[in-house]
């Protein structure tokens, strides 16, 4: 296995591994969506991307990195806001090396750290950041605006 930052041209293996992730969230399918969602933050730089490759050089799975802001840190920081393994390659520690990566951007970027956040009945997820050194944040609530 080898991690690379996603270029444009890796699009197609991003937009796949993108469109299998949002499918597990329950959206429905949508590759042409996808494509031009992914295609639009690299090409805007609004977003670094990380794929798992196989020996084929075929996409085991990806991590989605948004850049913000810490107000009370004075600092950049990322938000791990999309992490995914296809079903066939779980088990082979493939989102342990992912987060390994995204945590590698972090020190190199020097920024304060990242955040993210999983549904509550997302265990699994929920093991792996714990297993990675994560801090589950008991000291802040999440809220959502939904526009009309």
């Amino acid at each position: 296995m080898k991690i690379i930052q996603a270029t444009t041209a890796e699009l197609e293996q991003a937009a796949k591994l993108f469109d299998d992730y949002r499918i597990f969230y329950d959206q429905e399918p949508d590759i042409e969506g996808a494509i031009k969602f992914i295609n639009e933050r690299m090409k805007n730089n609004e977003s670094v991307i990380y794929i798992a490759l196989d020996d084929n050089n075929d996409g085991m799975g990806f991590v989605q990195l948004y850049p913000s802001f810490t107000s009370v840190g004075m600092n950049r920081m990322w938000i791990l806001n999309d992490l995914y393994v296809d079903i066939v390659h779980r088990h082979k520690k493939v989102a342990e090396a992912l987060i390994e990566k995204a945590k590698e951007h972090v020190r190199q970027t020097g920024t304060a750290g990242m955040v993210l956040e999983t549904q509550n009945e997302n265990t699994p997820a929920q093991k792996l950041y714990n297993k990675t050194g994560w801090i589950k944040d008991d000291m802040h609530c999440n809220f959502f605006w939904k526009r009309d």
